[in-house]
């Protein structure tokens, strides 16, 4: 009898340990639990901790109390400016009523995936590309916005919404690349043009001071000098202005001065060199004719003419009378001999 009352009470309390065993729940610190008694949602949410529910009567669910980061599958879109685009995002929501995200909704985690992807598509719809791509912020509180309204009735609240990357086709980017190319040349050169106005108004100030202080110039030449030879060329190329020259001219003192002109009074000039005498001795003689004379016979030939054929060529008289005076005429002689004939008495 005894060992019937033992082990009845033996078994009895393995029953008791597995219906507290089955009955037993742990909720931990990120969850909340919500538990349904037969279908019907009991009032008061299960706190973190140990909790105790009836077996097979009550259910418990365990709602994560966690932010949950979901991306958005990239969609496709044209935009307000017929450019198609492909765009993702990321949402970052949290639960805040866990009765109504196990009632209100099926799958709230599907849900809010669902509503984010459609209203992507619909702010892609609505806006440029130059929003898209650089007015990201002011797209990103419109796309909260727009998925935080249905998903406030099933108790999850949007904490933010990023758009990640906006992928564009090639040509749409050869495009941006080649305006922006333009754009980038466009200001290099003006902000050129701005530099060379402000060099050449302060060079026209440095020519103002030069041409006031010549000195200067020579400064600036000798730190032209000091500064090509830091480069260590063994070729040294020196510019040197005629401004410099003038300017050393002016600052030599003239090492013969002039004697003053009196008021009035023209400044002599010196008259011309006289031709020296030697000038008539080196003109040059002037060349027998090209036809020699024809030989005359002795016998029809008179004597003064043949004295004539047998005279030596005269160099013609020179233009100064001075070398004409100093000329000697040669001694008077015998005339030569013509083929052999005795000279004929002159007369």
């Amino acid at each position: 009898m005894f060992q019937e009352l033992l082990t009845a009470a033996i078994a009895a309390g393995v029953c008791l340990a597995v219906a507290a065993a089955s009955a037993a729940r742990i909720v931990r610190q990120y969850e909340r639990g919500v538990v349904l008694r037969f279908g019907r949602l009991r009032e008061g949410v299960r706190q973190p901790g140990f909790t105790m529910v009836i077996p097979v009567v009550d259910r418990l669910h365990k709602v994560n109390m966690q932010i949950v980061t979901m991306p958005v599958p990239a969609q496709e879109g044209i935009t307000r400016d017929n450019v198609t685009v492909r765009v993702d995002a990321v949402v970052y929501f949290k639960v805040v009523d866990p009765a109504s995200a196990i009632i209100e909704v099926e799958d709230y985690r599907f849900a809010v995936s669902q509503m984010a992807q459609t209203s992507l598509r619909s702010i892609i719809g609505k806006s440029d590309l130059d929003d898209l791509l650089s007015n990201r912020e002011k797209l990103n509180e419109g796309l909260e916005l727009m998925i935080d309204s249905p998903a406030v009735g099933w108790g999850v609240q949007i904490d933010r919404v990023e758009i990640k990357d906006v992928s564009l086709p090639e040509t749409m980017k050869r495009s941006m690349a080649r305006q922006a190319e333009a754009d980038r040349e466009r200001r290099a050169r003006v902000i050129n043009a701005d530099a060379e106005l402000q060099a050449s108004r302060k060079l026209a100030e440095a020519a103002a001071v030069m041409s006031d202080q010549p000195a200067a110039l020579q400064l600036r030449l000798l730190q032209t000098v000091v500064a090509v030879a830091a480069e260590k060329n063994s070729t040294l190329v020196l510019p040197f202005p005629v401004e410099l020259l003038r300017f050393l001219e002016r600052a030599t003192p003239d090492p013969q001065p002039k004697p003053a002109t009196p008021e009035g009074a023209r400044p002599e000039t010196a008259p011309p060199p006289a031709t020296p005498p030697a000038a008539a001795e080196a003109a040059p003689p002037l060349e027998p004719p090209a036809h020699p004379p024809h030989a005359v016979e002795p016998a029809e030939t008179p004597a003064h003419t043949n004295r004539a054929l047998e005279a030596p060529a005269q160099p013609p008289p020179a233009a100064d009378e001075s070398s004409t005076e100093t000329a000697e005429e040669p001694p008077p002689g015998p005339p030569p001999q013509v083929n052999g004939s005795p000279p004929h008495p002159a007369g």
